[in-house]
């Protein structure tokens, strides 16, 4: 029997540990008695605001308010939803499975110290995983905004160590474990960029790398546009760019149709609606340059820069997409049909709208959305009419350009505009419209419940209506006449698109 002192005997648990603390305790002691000048009046306030995620939280609210894009609300909401998990998992899983004293604080210079120490198990460091977590859930989103937020997550988990409340050990766990979280909830919920490609057909279009014979029409009145609108000039020297109030937004994209051999547009989803329809006539590809709020259709089809519609103009890369149709058009009978290339909606959504815009150059559009939302929830009736020959009440009737993919509890990017199909969610009236229609943006596509329904179908009558029932689509409010049917033109436009490998 070999005895405890033979050097071939493997070291027990206990005393790896013991080992490893000394490691750790040497490291700690060491970093305590270096004289860091700059860090003394950053860091402690630095791993203070990060309590409870505070930090975090202001970060992501300054990134969704003023980051200017989609892709930042995305990193931001990411980050957010990361840093939860792995809050969550520190304080129930974590802090219970390695019960570790804090550090004693002899070795630390009181000017270190926090004024108020932390109580719990010193392992891991939760301050450390939340941020790991947010700023890795930021950088699965936006490289650029992960390098913004990765040198301040840095900064505070070194402060844990630099105040003396955390062993090394204890910041590089909770870092694995926030970082770890981050990717999870990734596997649950896919970034955008992961999201494969959408099936759609590719189409022949001009090259025109430097925009000669592109003419882009763009709306002043649209979110960014006139901003974007020079963004586009120095991108594209020999595109003629016409801005436009909305008034004259029709007849500008007319001329341009027959000017060049593509249209361009730059504003949000209306404007490009407009755009989409005169493209299509005129048998023109069209270059979408988001200009707009929300820019739902350029965002489904891989564009949410300038940059990216100038790759898919330099390269002639192009796509066909369906184009939703339904008739009577919004300017009535003589309005033969009207079209839509994200989603048309009766019931509480065309009143949101209208609401939405009338607060949104006073407060901005996402306050003013959520502000529409409490109203309209609170004061609307359901809408009475006969869908596909049966007469029943709606708070919402949705028919989406495609089938809507869920990126988490909401519709979200379709994978395929050119599918043929209508992406239909029917809300049932009922007492509780905000609990339905939660219901259904969670239960997501091709489901059914006694509170709604989703289905794909070829073609929707509505009939049975009172005349001037408000409708939505694409963003834009219009009244219905008795009846209306909706269906699609098939791969009816051609839009220039960065193609992904």
């Amino acid at each position: 029997m070999s005895s405890p002192s033979n050097p071939s005997h493997p070291p027990s648990s206990a005393g790896l540990r013991s080992l490893l603390h000394r490691c750790d305790l040497a490291v700690f002691q060491d970093l305590a008695r270096r004289h860091w000048p700059a860090a003394a009046p950053v860091l402690p306030r630095l791993s203070r605001s990060a309590n409870h995620g505070l930090l975090w939280a202001g970060a992501a609210a300054g990134m969704a308010a003023f980051g200017g894009s989609a892709r930042a609300r995305r990193a931001a909401l990411r980050g957010i939803a990361s840093m939860a998990v792995a809050s969550a998992a520190i304080n129930t899983v974590g802090k219970g499975a390695v019960r570790r004293e804090r550090p004693m604080l002899d070795a630390v210079p009181v000017i270190r110290q926090l004024k108020r120490q932390p109580f719990t198990t010193s392992f891991p460091s939760g301050h450390a995983a939340s941020a790991a977590a947010f700023a890795t859930g930021v950088a699965l989103e936006s490289k650029g905004w992960g390098a913004v937020v990765a040198p301040v997550a840095l900064s505070v988990a070194a402060s844990r160590v630099y105040t003396g409340v955390h062993y090394p050990s204890d910041v590089l766990a909770g870092a694995a474990l926030g970082i770890g979280a981050a990717f999870a909830l990734r596997g649950v919920v896919p970034t955008r960029g992961q999201l494969p490609a959408p099936g759609r057909p590719p189409a022949h279009a001009p090259s025109l790398p430097d925009g000669q014979d592109l003419v882009v029409v763009v709306n002043q009145a649209s979110g960014t546009a006139t901003a974007t609108a020079s963004l586009v000039r120095d991108a594209l020297p020999n595109a003629e760019v016409v801005e436009c109030p909305p008034e004259e937004l029709s007849a500008e994209l007319e001329k341009a149709a027959g000017r060049g051999r593509a249209l361009g547009v730059c504003g949000g989803d209306g404007t490009v609606n407009q755009a989409a329809a005169v493209a299509s006539v005129h048998g023109l590809p069209l270059a979408v340059f988001p200009g707009g709020t929300l820019n739902h259709f350029a965002y489904d089809l891989g564009i949410e820069t300038v940059a990216d519609a100038c790759a898919a103009l330099a390269a002639g890369d192009a796509v066909r997409v369906d184009l939703g149709r339904f008739r009577p058009g919004p300017d009535g009978p003589g309005g033969a049909h009207g079209y839509f290339l994200n989603a048309f909606s009766m019931g509480v959504y065309p009143e949101l709208v209208r609401t939405r815009e009338h607060w949104s150059p006073r407060i901005g559009g996402w306050p003013a959305g959520v502000l529409a939302a409490l109203q309209v929830l609170r004061g609307e009736r359901p809408l009475e009419a006969e869908l596909q020959g049966r007469r029943r009440p709606l708070w919402l009737l949705f028919i989406g350009n495609g089938l809507f993919q869920r990126v988490g509890p909401a519709p979200g990017r379709r994978h395929n505009l050119a599918d043929g199909l209508l992406d239909v969610r029917v809300v049932h009236g009922g007492r509780t419209p905000g609990l339905r229609l939660l219901a259904a943006a969670v239960a997501g596509p091709l489901t059914r419940s006694p509170m709604h329904a989703a289905v794909r179908r070829h073609r929707v009558r509505i009939s049975g209506l009172k005349p001037g029932t408000p409708y939505a689509y694409d963003g834009e409010v219009a009244h219905s006449q008795r009846e209306l049917m909706i269906d699609k033109l098939p791969e009816a436009l051609t839009v220039y698109c960065p193609m992904q490998v």
